[in-house]
């Protein structure tokens, strides 16, 4: 089995340079009657269902989607955002006498899978190219072929778009840099460390505003004036997230003016909006720093001639001109040069949609250069976080549940361990520590990403465990510690562990948020960890009230950690 860490970033880092672009794309969907879906769920994230450390193999748990009851069985593991696929993979498999289990995970988890020596599924599909060639090592993976391409664009709130001069014109990285100085445009964004949109923008950024240079160089991102002009852009950053597909529903149950997104992503909210009778968005191609992505599937070969010859039929079926031109329908390009006469409709003109744009690559740096590039956004460039945990230390939580507890933390604050999935602190990074049971344990606060930050875990291994649960009364506990901060220049969150029925008002939690709305301007998420016996209901009312999410931490409670780290 390999060891992934730091040597699995710089494997990930060489194998861009082999590539024209990031990629990915997609929008959350469900299928039809005769299929069982996680994707009902609007706040329970999957995502904890693999582990993470550098000995773990990654774990499959209960496939997320089960299409036909066919005798041949095709164990699918993908990226969230083929979720929009499933009409067209369960009418394959109700037609076809297979049975399609999907399994959704995020790329990186994709790529560690493939090194480990024995991969639980059949069949991969990642949001990019780019985790394939990175994590198979082992050449296990063949048949590869990409189902769709998008590009990487803006869309902006069509009002706020004619105000910025944008409509009917070729716009520029820096036309909407400028648009952030003059403090008249602000956008959602996944994280460029945890997810393909994200690195995809944030890679066109600095080729655009280093005037696209052949190709950028060390040097280059040491550049001063580079390194202002990313942070003033990455500061019109609103909310942040570890997914591009919960990123739009994100948006679309908030209250913001743009985001970074796939163009596919930009209609279905598009059409959502419509739906609603709300204003929509305004597609912008930044014409100097365009990122494509595209959605390979690959066939894990395991030697099993009946379940090679099922994958064959099945891509063969998903590459048809039929099934393409039903993809195209989502949204999604089957070339560089176009879209078909009878799917332009899709691509709305009055939407900013340019279905007869040629799409050209942006061109990746060097391994090494690159692996700079990320570095810096996670240490230097993005707006610092600014986390609170509240950790559950009531009697129930003792013994295992504690233990689990403090492994997780240990991931997210030794920050060799954060490092290697991305998500270590940068120096202007606060972290606030809340234990409580039925009460409030303490407070520990931590800015920086030196021994101040290393010292909460210290903390969190001997905090003791008894009493009830009161999960309210910490979170509003946690808000109440935001009032004193400037939270425009920092991504705040509340991060919320418990593990049985809390007692406590969440009316009484509710006055406090409105509070602090109010106090501060900004609706701070509250992201929920479901570990033991909690109640997703509490859970989910939680994430619903304040626009985040819940994350199931009952498989894997590192895992869920991780995730949810990733998501600020």
């Amino acid at each position: 089995m390999m060891r992934w860490g730091k040597r699995l970033l710089v494997i990930l880092l060489v194998t861009v340079m082999m590539l024209g672009s990031f990629v990915g794309c997609g929008s959350g969907g469900s299928g039809g009657n005769e299929s069982t879906s996680s994707s009902d769920s609007a706040a329970v994230s999957s995502d904890s269902e693999t582990t993470s450390g550098d000995d773990a193999a990654v774990q499959i748990g209960e496939p997320d989607a089960v299409f036909g009851d066919g005798g041949t069985v095709l164990k699918i593991v993908s990226g969230s955002e083929n979720q929009e696929l499933e009409p067209i993979l369960e009418t394959y498999a109700n037609d076809n006498d297979v049975t399609i289990e999907m399994s959704y995970m995020g790329s990186l988890d994709i790529m560690r899978m493939l090194g480990d020596e024995e991969i639980p599924v059949d069949a991969v599909w990642p949001a990019s190219s780019l985790w394939l060639n990175a994590g198979d090592e082992n050449h296990v993976i063949k048949h590869t072929e990409s189902i769709s391409i998008t590009p990487v664009v803006f869309g902006i709130r069509q009002s706020l778009a004619e105000e910025l001069g944008f409509v009917g014109r070729d716009v520029s990285v820096q036309d909407l840099l400028t648009a952030i100085e003059d403090n008249k445009l602000r956008f959602c964004m996944t994280s460029a460390t945890q997810s393909n949109s994200g690195a995809s923008a944030y890679i066109g950024f600095l080729y655009a505003l280093l005037e696209n240079p052949e190709v950028i160089s060390e040097e280059d991102l040491q550049d001063e004036a580079l390194q202002t002009q990313v942070r003033e852009l990455l500061a019109g950053v609103d909310r942040s997230s570890g997914s591009s597909d919960w990123l739009k529903d994100m948006f679309l149950e908030g209250d913001f003016d743009a985001m970074v997104n796939y163009e596919c992503l930009i209609i279905a909210a598009n059409e959502e909006l419509e739906a609603r009778g709300e204003e929509t968005l305004y597609t912008v191609y930044p014409y100097d720093g365009l990122s494509l992505a595209d959605s390979p599937l690959g066939y894990v070969d395991g030697g099993d001639d009946e379940k090679e010859e099922a994958f064959l039929a099945l891509q063969e079926y998903l590459l048809s001109d039929a099934v393409q031109d039903q993809i195209q329908q989502t949204g999604r390009r089957s070339s560089f040069v176009g879209v078909s006469e009878e799917n332009k409709s899709v691509f709305r003109a009055d939407w900013g949609l340019q279905p007869d744009r040629v799409l050209s690559p942006i061109k990746m740096p060097a391994s090494d250069v690159l692996f700079e590039a990320l570095d810096l956004y996670q240490t230097d460039f993005k707006k610092p976080s600014l986390n609170v945990y509240c950790l559950d230390y009531s009697g129930s939580m003792s013994g295992t549940g504690n233990e689990q507890l403090v492994a997780a933390m240990e991931q997210l604050l030794i920050q060799e361990n954060a490092r290697k999935n991305y998500l270590q602190a940068s120096e202007n990074e606060v972290n606030i520590l809340i234990p409580f049971d039925d009460t409030i344990l303490g407070e520990h606060y931590a800015e920086g990403n030196g021994s101040e930050l290393e010292n909460l875990y210290d903390i969190v291994a001997e905090e003791s465990t008894g009493g009830g649960t009161d999960m309210y009364q910490a979170a509003a506990h946690g808000l109440e510690m935001l009032v004193g901060f400037e939270l425009s220049n920092y991504t705040p969150a509340i991060i919320l562990l418990s593990d049985g029925v809390s007692g406590g008002y969440f009316s009484e939690f509710q006055e406090t948020y409105e509070h602090v709305a109010e106090v501060t301007g900004v609706r701070v998420p509250v992201f929920s960890i479901m570990f033991g016996d909690a109640d997703p209901e509490q859970l989910e009312e939680l994430a619903d009230y304040t626009n985040a999410r819940v994350f199931d931490g009952r498989e894997n409670l590192t895992e869920a950690f991780r995730s949810v780290k990733g998501y600020n």
